[in-house]
């Protein structure tokens, strides 16, 4: 039960940092300086007068779009949910809790969390130590946007931009790949076993927009006062009968296309009779970095497969 209350504290801290819509093409100008190589550069809140060459990273979906960028040698440390890529140096900090002391211990020039918790940016500040916040991205295009900033701050803005380019090619490569289809596939997206999703206004939401899919949670959410994480009822989900179903919970809560066939009263629905259950994996699904382009591959993986 511990994971699934942390699932949906979860949601409501991506709720928090906004929702919207998508657009394939990233935007590669951030809100930083124009030149990267020359410091000071300035984005958002955070001027940095040299190249930071010892970077604390406590977000696992940062720390991955360090190393994208090339930065991964002047990230010093990482979280401990920083799992991959594999040489990431990993440590016991947390993001979640995070210890000043701690942190201030790796003499970081630079960290980068997904939130301002615990009032830390303040309480780094009175260290000196610049904090850029760079939290879960409502929509694609923000990805590439946080992307181009961590870019600029590291001195690494040429490869953040052909990063970029280069996932919004493969993301269009893959989306065009997929065959129009004559009715929407409708889909339920499942956080936790009990039965959180997220509805269309969410970036999980977008990556599913791009292959015209219906989301049987979004009138579980209408006005999106739930954030677009609302928690479904067994009755209405069955009742919605999705087409196909899409866990992002295999690794925290050991779920799979077994365990949801196994369920008291799923036998009627579609997804259930007809073997459209996806495994996905849960942090390729939840960090929206680099990655993305992999979510994106394994929706288009599945919808394939439906027959027509």
């Amino acid at each position: 039960m511990k994971r699934l209350f942390t699932a949906a504290i979860a949601a409501t801290a991506l709720f928090l940092t906004g929702c919207g819509g998508e657009e394939s093409q990233p935007t590669v100008t951030g809100s930083a300086s124009s030149a990267a190589s020359a410091y000071p550069v300035t984005v958002g809140a955070v001027t940095l007068t040299a190249r930071p060459e010892k970077i604390v990273s406590l977000s696992p979906t940062a720390t991955e779009m360090l190393f994208a960028i090339g930065a991964g040698p002047q990230v010093t440390a990482v979280d401990d949910q920083s799992n991959f890529p594999a040489e990431a140096p990993r440590t016991d900090l947390s993001g979640f809790k995070p210890n000043v002391e701690a942190i201030a211990a790796k003499d970081p020039d630079l960290v980068v969390v997904s939130a301002d918790t615990d009032g830390l940016v303040a309480q780094l500040g009175k260290l000196a130590i610049p904090v850029f916040v760079s939290p879960a991205a409502p929509t694609i295009d923000e990805t590439y946007k946080e992307i181009t900033d961590l870019g600029v701050l590291t001195g690494r803005q040429a490869d953040a931009t052909a990063l970029n380019t280069r996932m919004a090619s493969e993301i269009d490569a893959i989306v065009k790949a997929v065959p129009a289809r004559s009715k929407p596939l409708s889909y339920y997206y499942e956080l936790s076993p009990d039965l959180y999703s997220a509805t269309s206004k969410t970036f999980i939401g977008s990556v599913f927009d791009l292959f015209g899919m219906t989301n049987v949670a979004d009138s579980a959410d209408p006005d999106g006062k739930l954030g677009g994480y609302p928690q479904l009822s067994q009755e209405a989900l069955v009742k919605a009968n999705p087409d196909t179903i899409f866990l992002a919970d295999v690794k925290c809560c050991q779920q799979s296309p077994a365990t949801v066939k196994a369920r008291a009263g799923w036998s009627s629905v579609t997804a259930v009779t007809k073997n459209q259950i996806y495994a996905l994996d849960d942090d390729i699904a939840s960090r929206w970095g680099p990655r993305t382009v992999d979510l994106v591959k394994s929706v288009a993986d599945a919808v394939v497969k439906v027959p027509a």
